[in-house]
């Protein structure tokens, strides 16, 4: 966990399209059991009923490394709420990566375990099949990103967990995506905040 390299957009944008911020699970101040049931739906399950506390019929998902699957989740899961999303540096299988996914899950739940009594190897094993075990960026499948009519703005990322090719090959099957690249560092960051505000403005609702 660590600032985007373009700087948090939470504060640029809310001005023009109101925020929420939505944290998994066991990352920064937020903690939850972890079982062999937890997945990819539960967690959409999980915002899903969030968003309908805070009521939000409708919505915007913007998110970043396993974010941005999470954020395909919902596109799946409730098609007709979400308006449009942006996924920063998504995260998928690409030129043999796997391994990579598998030693930081490891890593990871070695720090979570002596705070989770649950997180025994088999459960722990379980969770890491359901969250990496699949294809491609893992929550969904490449046929659903073919058909997702949720408009789409990706911006690449450019290592082992954030493979640029996943992010060109999301674009290549969305019917509505664009490509936003270059865009971190100080260089592009009035840009890339700029592409995004008027990315989420030309899809925000009317009514």
């Amino acid at each position: 966990p660590r600032p985007p390299s373009w700087s948090a957009p939470g504060a640029a944008l809310s001005a023009h399209v109101p925020s929420c911020a939505l944290h998994p699970p066991n990352a920064f101040n937020s903690a939850s059991s972890i079982t062999a049931a937890v997945g990819w739906a539960g967690s959409s399950d999980d915002q899903l009923a969030l968003l309908d506390h805070l009521g939000l019929a409708r919505f915007h998902a913007m998110w970043g490394c396993i974010g941005s699957s999470f954020a395909l989740g919902l596109c799946q899961a409730a098609p007709n709420r979400v308006t449009a999303a942006v996924l920063q540096n998504p995260i998928g299988l690409s030129n043999g990566n796997r391994p990579k996914f598998n030693a930081m899950f490891e890593d990871w739940s070695d720090q979570m375990r002596p705070t989770h009594a649950e997180l025994d190897d088999s459960a722990a094993a379980a969770f890491r099949d359901r969250m990496f075990g699949g294809d491609f960026v893992f929550t969904v499948d490449r046929d659903f990103v073919r058909s997702c009519k949720t408009p789409l703005l990706v911006m690449p990322g450019g290592d082992d967990f954030h493979p640029r090719a996943v992010a060109v090959e999301i674009v290549g099957l969305a019917p509505d995506a664009k490509l936003l690249s270059p865009w971190g560092g100080d260089a592009n960051r009035a840009n890339t905040l700029n592409e995004v505000r008027s990315f989420l403005l030309a899809h925000t609702p009317g009514d």
